[in-house]
This record gives C-alpha cells, structure tokens and sequence, in this order.
C-alpha cells in the first residue's frame, strides 16, 4: 500500500509454500513458439516451432561462432523468424544481446548502433543490406560476421562489402520459416560475382532437390527444394489438410520433409544455386508475402469488384506491390494498412475497368499495366525557395520520376521503408543534416 518493496528470500516458506510441487516436462519435441506467415486462402499461416529446431539453429551450429565476449543485434521484429536466430544465437551462447530501438533506422543511426554496441555479428535482409551499402557501407566495419537474406542478394552488394572490409564474413542465410530461419548457408566469396548461391545445408538438415515424382535430380538440372532434419516444424497451428500438403513422408529416411515452394539446382560444388518460385509467392523486404492475402483483404472492401496484387520490379532491385482494381482506388492504401503490417500494403493502387485475362480464361499478368507514378507527381504546388526544390530533386531522384511537388505524398508515389533510408542519406548529404526515418 505505501508504494514500497520489500526483498523475500526464495527460501522463505511463504515462497517455498506457494510453488508448485512438479513442474511440467518440456522436452524438444514441445511447441516452443507459433509464427505466423502470410497465406494464400486470406488466413495467415501459424507456424508451429519446437524446441529442438531453436536448438539446432543455434547450439554447435555449423555457420556461425558466438560466445562470451561477442555481441549478436537484434533487429529483426518479434514476428520474423530471423528474430529467433537473433534473439537465441546471443542468449544459448552467453553472448550479449544488443537490442535496437524500435521503429526503422537511418544509415546513420544503424551505424552509431553498431559502434556504440560494438556489435560483431549481424543480421540484414537483402533489401536493407542494399539500401545500407550503397548509402555509406563503412557503417558496417564494426561488424564481423554478417548474415544477409530474405531475397536473392545483389552480387555487386556483396562485392562492395567484401572489397571495403576484408576480413568480414559475409553469408548468405536461406530458410522458411516452417524450418526454423535457416536451412542453408553460403559464405559469399569474390569468385560469386556471377550470382550468389544459397550454400550448402546446415548441420541438423538434410536437403533434397526433386522432380515432380519425387525422384532426386541431377547436378545443374532445377527441381523443387525439399528439406527435413531437427529443424522441421511440427506443422501448421489447427490446419492439418494444410500440414499434411506441405509436410509429407521422407521417402529417404525418416520422419517428414517439407516442401518449400522454391526451386533450386545442385552446383558442381555441392551447393544449392536459387532459380525461382514454383508458385506465386514473393519476398518484400525479406517477409514473404502470398499475394491472395491481400487480395483477399482488398475483396472485402464494398467498392472492389475484382482485383489482383501482383509483385513487380519495375525499377533497378526494387521489388514492389502492386494492387489492379476493378473499381475505385480511393481510400484502399489506408483500409489495407490498417488490416495488415506495413511490408504488405501495395505501393500503388490502379484503377482497371476489367482484369487482362489468357485466352483459358486465367489472370494475364503480363498484360497488367506498370504503375504510373508520375502523372501523380507534381501535379500540385511546386517549390518556392532553395531548401524546398533541393528536397523536391531529392525525391525525385530516389523516387525515380521527373519532378515532386512540395505537396505529394512519399508513400503514393512508389516510396517504403528502404527507400527512405536512401532518400534520409540523400538529405544528409544535401543539406548537412541527420534526420530518422520517423521524420519521413
């Protein structure tokens, strides 16, 4: 009552008293976590992880060394998987963890982390790796042992990093969640000019390239990936059709497999090279996004008719959303994000009078017109003194269009999250100052 505490030992019988008698038994095969991931029926998928696979992802892992002394950041969501590697890879092996502040950073405020916390192992995904380099890549020299991925990385990217810091190790890190972050890992070398691969699997997980009767295929010919071993989930949380369609019988030992959707092709070398997606799924910023989520959502909306979401990259390395509507547009973006996280509303909404369809009656996305950013842009009050054309070409440049009007919008006009962080390394060398992407 007077606001006070006071110490009680944990020997006291008050505490003693009041413990249970038996605590439960948890063993790997228990549920450790459910994660969430977009679904194509409208319905996210929760992914069911046990313990075991944290473990194998971290414990005597074969593609990363921490301990006492390293510092391991966190700066991946809670609700990403690259999160668990994170959190986990400092915690089970005496490591420290730094925590980042919450939100976005800039270049800038990445680089003061870093060597404030004298971070050595770091994870990023391919798209904010890109942004970061290209905007400053000495902001990462503190770093020792970097892992990037969630999208095919830009072999330029790599080069540059490898070039500007000789003795960090740079990696590749590929995986679904539903095997627990990674499932394979490739140190990226100066030969990988040519494309990166996505290495060979980790220690606790066996891969397998198969054709469509499940018969493995040769070196360099592309199959569908599957992959097993300790780092399997448990399935899907209260969806066992979908489980039993996704994780099915390991014809070549025992317990399951799970089919990831991407197809991929052994090199000489025995690594997995990436070739594509065997549907229509996509990687924005690292997450992975199915499409029919957002369809569905945009469907639930009175004045859609009909509408597709497609992913396109229409600009060098930039891979962006995009909603064709069968009936107005106006309104969408906000109804969208407030259904949805931030990396899944479309950076643009057009408007169709019908969907372009194959003489089969299906969705022709090759006849879906790109985006038309700029006849949005300028449209309103151009700049009218020094400072304000200066912001306005900075847009302009980043945004790739002719020209931005003092009154338009970031967001409307194509812009997400790392693309801000290049037009706030832009602003910085403009004008001299450091401003957070919160005040973007």
């Amino acid at each position: 009552p007077s606001g006070r505490f006071r110490a009680i030992a944990l020997d006291d019988p008050r505490v003693m008293s009041a413990a249970p008698t038996q605590l439960p038994v948890v063993t790997g095969g228990n549920a450790a976590y459910v994660m969430y991931t977009s679904g194509s029926t409208g319905t996210p998928k929760g992914v069911v992880v046990p313990h075991r696979a944290v473990v194998r992802l971290v414990r005597d892992a074969s593609f990363f060394e921490v301990g006492v002394g390293d510092v391991v950041a966190h700066l991946a969501s809670a609700s990403f998987d690259a999160a668990t590697f994170e959190i986990w890879g400092a915690l089970l092996n005496g490591a420290t963890l730094a925590v980042a502040p919450s939100g976005a950073m800039s270049t800038a405020e990445l680089g003061g982390f870093l060597a404030e916390h004298r971070v050595g192992t770091l994870w990023m995904t391919a798209g904010w790796f890109d942004q970061v380099v290209a905007a400053d890549v000495s902001v990462l020299a503190p770093v020792r042992h970097l892992l990037a991925g969630g999208d095919v990385l830009s072999p330029a990217t790599c080069q540059t990093v490898l070039a500007a810091n000789p003795g960090l190790r740079l990696s590749n890190g590929y995986g679904p969640t539903e095997n627990t972050t990674f499932s394979a890992v490739h140190v990226v070398r100066p030969q990988d000019a040519a494309g990166v691969p996505i290495g060979a699997p980790i220690s606790g997980t066996h891969a397998y390239v198969l054709d469509e009767r499940l018969q493995p295929v040769p070196v360099g010919v592309a199959g569908e990936l599957y992959v097993a071993g300790d780092g399997l989930a448990r399935g899907y949380a209260g969806r066992p059709g979908l489980t039993g369609e996704r994780f099915v019988a390991n014809p070549f030992g025992a317990g399951r497999m799970y089919r990831t959707g991407d197809v991929v092709s052994w090199t000489g070398e025995g690594v997995l090279a990436f070739v594509g997606r065997a549907d229509e799924q996509v990687k924005i910023r690292g997450f992975r996004v199915e499409p029919g989520e957002i369809e569905a959502v945009l469907a639930g909306h009175r004045q859609v008719a009909q509408v597709a979401v497609i992913a396109r990259q229409d600009t060098a390395g930039e891979k962006r959303l995009v909603a064709y509507v069968v009936g107005e547009v106006d309104g969408l973006r906000e109804y969208v994000a407030d259904r949805l996280p931030d990396y899944m509303v479309p950076s643009a909404f057009v408007a169709l009078a019908g969907l372009p369809l194959t003489a089969n009656g299906k969705l022709d996305r090759r006849a879906l017109p790109a985006p038309d950013f700029a006849s949005a842009a300028g449209a309103g009050r151009g700049p009218s003194n020094v400072r304000e054309e200066l912001l306005c070409l900075a847009f302009a440049e980043v945004l790739e269009l002719d020209q931005v009007g003092v009154d338009d919008d970031f967001f409307t006009l194509g812009g997400h999250s790392l693309l801000a962080v290049r037009l706030m390394s832009r602003v910085r060398a403009v004008f001299g100052v450091e401003l957070s992407l919160r005040a973007l």
